[in-house]
């Protein structure tokens, strides 16, 4: 007797805003996997949605009212039962593409997760703290909703345990160094105002200490320094951006203004 297969459709999900040197690419590494795509567009000035309307898509526009949120509300327009939730910047490698098309032909499990490979100015970034940088990015959609602490959002499962699957998901993060610390500052803000409304507190000693912590961390404990000098840019740049995020925290628990 043939065996039976317990085969799956997948809608891969994507959040864009002003993506069109990134959202190409990642597209195209999905054709072949999903059996549906949408992307979730807050508007974007740029050529995102030009791009998006020469593929077979499903294009959708809706105000960015934060990272969990927008995911989130992506992930309730799709409509298969598994979702494969990407960001413009990432690309599904080669060897990760032929492990979610085993699954998806015979899938004996909810959840899953994989590497990220990340690719800083033109360099993969091997230690740091960002590699391997397991994301859980492919599950049953009534299993697993985003949370965490915007702008660092997570997959949240149902008390369900993902398969590590082979190959890495590739994200393409900064192109500029300019481009990274602008970035940095920015989440810094975001993150101060997440924490802010959670109740959180930054004593001086926090601030130091997290500090201190972060850089030593990074670039000693995850041998950032065998990364070169993008190590060291990368490690020194998430240290200040610690500092920066709790200095804006202990101005918001004193009432005061932050401007981005």
């Amino acid at each position: 007797m043939r065996e039976v297969k317990n085969e799956i459709k997948i809608s891969g999900v994507i959040i864009t805003f002003n993506e069109e040197r990134n959202i190409k690419r990642c597209l195209k590494s999905l054709e072949y996997i999903c059996d549906e795509i949408v992307v979730v567009d807050s508007y974007s000035t740029d050529r995102t949605k030009s791009i998006c309307e020469q593929v077979d898509i499903r294009f959708i526009e809706h105000k960015f009212e934060g990272h969990i949120e927008q995911k989130n509300f992506a992930l309730d327009q799709a409509q298969f039962d598994y979702v494969l939730s990407l960001d413009a910047d990432e690309e599904i490698s080669e060897a990760l593409s032929q492990s979610i098309l085993a699954v998806k032909s015979d899938c004996q499990h909810e959840a899953f997760k994989f590497n990220r490979f990340t690719n800083f100015c033109g360099q993969w970034i091997k230690h740091c703290g960002w590699y391997p940088d397991t994301k859980v990015r492919l599950w049953k959609k009534t299993l697993g909703r985003w949370g965490g602490t915007n702008p660092h959002d997570s997959v949240e499962l149902q008390n369900i345990e993902p398969i590590h699957l082979k190959g890495d998901l590739n994200h393409y993060s900064y192109y500029t160094l300019s481009e990274f610390f602008e970035r940095s500052l920015k989440y810094a803000h975001i993150s101060a105002h997440a924490m802010n409304k959670q109740g959180r507190k930054a004593p001086l000693s926090k601030i130091l200490g997290s500090t201190i912590f972060r850089f030593f961390k990074d670039y000693i404990l995850n041998l950032g320094i065998l990364d070169g000098l993008n190590g060291l840019i990368i490690c020194g740049t998430n240290s200040h951006t610690t500092f920066v995020k709790y200095i804006y925290l202990r101005a918001l628990n004193k009432g005061r203004q932050i401007n981005e």
